[in-house]
């Protein structure tokens, strides 16, 4: 499972291999927004939580398709499969990778993203927080997504048709923690769900995966 994580890694650095193409999006969105609506601290401080929530999201989705894609593309993924690991240790393997290379520097860049959305100081610890504990549910059903998906013709468009619904619940919690903690509010609530959200995806989601991939390698 080490060299399987290790692989994925240095591929994803490559050129092409998807790393940053996540952080260059979340970047521009917290640009655009404010260039969109004006910098006014009081439009959008409101709104900023669910901004930054909401790109986060949309960035872990642009990376999903890579997940399996290239490797069923060249046939690794067979072998992958008669490896053995068994599939479910490859679905969190994979999963673990995009959170590392995608969900992780998210939360890294986030606090200095903010502040051009103007996210009060209070609410910064928890905009960390909540998206630490939030993007590793992202980049479990989005595994998951992929491979569902994987082999398709246009298999990205379906593959977002599939994970946003799943996100819908991550990205409330996610963007309700960082809007109470600004406001000085209880968190432990939406926290606990979030928490919640994430255990029950890394658990559950593996097998589901495993169970996806191989319907679609018969």
């Amino acid at each position: 499972m080490i060299a399987l994580i290790a692989r994925d890694l240095r591929l994803a650095f490559r050129a092409g291999g998807g790393f940053g193409l996540g952080l260059v999006f979340f970047l521009i969105l917290a640009t655009l927004v404010p260039l969109a609506v004006g910098p006014r601290p009081t439009l959008l401080a409101p709104t900023a939580a669910g901004v930054l929530w909401l790109g986060a999201l949309l960035a872990c989705l642009l990376s999903l398709d890579r997940l399996f894609a290239l490797d069923q593309e060249d046939g690794s993924l067979d072998l992958i499969a008669t490896a053995p690991l068994p599939l479910e240790g490859v679905a969190a393997a994979k999963a673990l990778v995009h959170w590392l290379t995608t969900g992780l520097p998210l939360t890294l860049i986030a606090p200095g993203l903010s502040l051009l959305l103007f996210l009060p100081t209070a609410a910064m610890p928890w905009l960390v927080i909540s998206l630490a504990l939030g993007t590793p549910a992202l980049s479990w059903i989005g595994t998951f997504g992929a491979a569902l998906t994987v082999g398709l013709k246009r298999g990205s468009l379906l593959l977002s048709l599939l994970v946003l619904p799943l996100y819908i619940p991550t990205l409330v919690f996610g963007a309700e923690v960082v809007r109470r903690g600004g406001e000085g509010l209880s968190v432990a609530t939406p926290l606990a769900l979030l928490a919640g959200i994430t255990l029950g995806c890394i658990a559950i989601l593996p097998f589901a995966t495993a169970a996806a991939l191989r319907v679609n390698l018969r």
